[in-house]
């Protein structure tokens, strides 16, 4: 039994066509595990409880690879093997408690609608060119930096020392991090162009 899941006007879906349930669950999982191995990657920042991960890289990159709903379930899974208690947040935090009260609740809890955002313009082709890239993971950045900010506003009471603490020393390594996976996407589909899997 072939699906439709992973959508051939991604770059997932272009490479491996149809996939049946049980190849879309491995996706989800193998995906999640990007996420998770990604988060480990952090760097903590003296003047902000939230440190500096790779772990928006991975969330943008896989709602682009997989699509809005597999990249969405991707994400989903991800924040559920984290609360059932794996290390797979930063740092090697886990459980649920950490998910729903540290101060990077709001970004966790952002990534499988920013995941959505990322995968549904994919779907539409803005992954094949290095402009609309940039926009599509742009607009997945921002979703992640404004619900992690309006979290961080009930922590702190305040909405500038929250823009102070979440918002703002993220930006540059953002920016670095969008145009990263805005080279890569057009750079895979080039490859596979060339390759004749994609006419």
């Amino acid at each position: 039994m072939n699906t439709t899941l992973v959508n051939t006007d991604t770059l997932a879906g272009a490479i491996v066509k149809q996939v049946d349930l049980s190849r879309s669950i491995l996706l989800v999982i193998g995906f999640s595990l990007f996420v998770a191995v990604s988060a480990q990657i952090a760097i903590p920042l003296p003047f902000t409880p939230v440190p500096l991960t790779m772990q928006t890289f991975a969330v943008l990159m896989t709602g682009a690879l997989l699509g809005p709903r597999l990249g969405t379930a991707a994400m989903i899974a991800y924040l559920i093997e984290g609360a059932s208690g794996l290390p797979f947040f930063s740092n090697g935090h886990g459980g649920l408690m950490y998910m729903m009260l540290s101060p990077t609740a709001g970004y966790l809890l952002s990534y499988p609608l920013a995941a959505f955002v990322t995968g549904w313009l994919a779907e539409k082709g803005w992954d094949k060119k290095f402009g609309t890239a940039v926009l599509a993971m742009l607009l997945g950045s921002l979703v992640i930096l404004l619900v992690g900010w309006f979290w961080l506003t009930t922590v702190f009471g305040s909405v500038a020392t929250a823009f102070t603490m979440g918002v703002a020393p993220f930006i540059i390594g953002d920016i670095v991090k969008v145009l990263l996976a805005s080279a890569l996407l057009p750079s895979g589909w080039a490859l596979l162009r060339m390759s004749g899997s994609k006419k």
